[in-house]
């Protein structure tokens, strides 16, 4: 089971309108790691964090390799197919969004569905969860930040973890995707490969001076959102959580 921060009890999950998304993106990558949403425009109003992902299977990939060694191979069509034993056929995993925050007055927490931490859109610490996606769908999860208020805001954390499953980041395709009210989507890849890691810090979004900028963190660790509070230095107290059945 993961962890989770006890200071804070959300109320139920509401839904938003979600802001403008732009035609065009930014895609954060190791060598372009970094993003202004002061200079992009981007620093006003309520900002669509998302998290979407579908699950890949070793049948369908290898279906997929295998149709382009043929292209390149045709006389193997003509060869017997190898059989290999279905050891990873499709995983359920459940990835959820999370949230740590500080804020300007040093208050800090957590939002994330554990514990009904959904947050708050209009007062402290002015980032909601919209909901919990349990199944993968095209939609996913979705937490709001309000820009509005970034005066109050010094630094968040978003992170994406394993609920109560097997550790398999390694079997799916995800995608942090940041849709400002204004300018360019910002697009984070989990596309490097942890097995065995639990939870993943996928980016930072920092108040330097005034500028919001969003930092590409996709840092994996093999613990829950405890571990990752010791590697940011968030020092909350943390204890067992559960989400609701219903």
């Amino acid at each position: 089971m993961a962890f989770w921060d006890n200071l804070w009890r959300g109320g139920n999950a509401a839904q938003f309108d979600s802001g403008s998304s732009a035609s065009n993106s930014i895609e954060l990558t190791k060598r372009h790691a970094t993003v202004s949403l002061s200079k992009q425009g981007a620093a006003t109003g309520n900002m669509r964090v998302n998290l979407s992902w579908r699950m890949r299977t070793s049948d369908i990939e290898g279906r997929s390799k295998q149709s382009g060694r043929l292209l390149r191979h045709p006389f193997k069509l003509f060869q017997p197919e190898v059989v290999q034993a279905h050891t990873q056929g499709v995983v359920n995993v459940d990835l959820d969004l999370g949230c740590m925050y500080e804020l300007t007055d040093g208050t800090k927490g957590v939002v994330q569905p554990l514990g009904g931490l959904f947050g708050d859109l209009n007062g402290p610490p002015f980032v909601k969860l919209s909901g919990d996606d349990r199944f993968g769908a095209p939609s996913g999860e979705t937490v709001f930040v309000n820009l509005d208020h970034r005066e109050s805001i010094k630094r968040l954390l978003f992170f994406v973890y394993i609920y109560d499953q097997t550790p398999a980041f390694d079997r799916t395709h995800a995608k942090v995707t940041l849709y400002p009210s204004n300018g360019p989507r910002v697009e984070i890849e989990l596309d490097e490969r942890a097995p065995q890691a639990r939870s993943c810090a996928v980016f930072a979004l920092e108040n330097v001076k005034g500028e919001l900028v969003v930092r590409r963190e996709m840092k994996f660790v093999y613990g829950f959102q405890a571990d990752l509070d010791r590697l940011y230095g968030w020092g909350l107290q943390w204890g067992r959580g559960y989400k609701s059945k219903t």
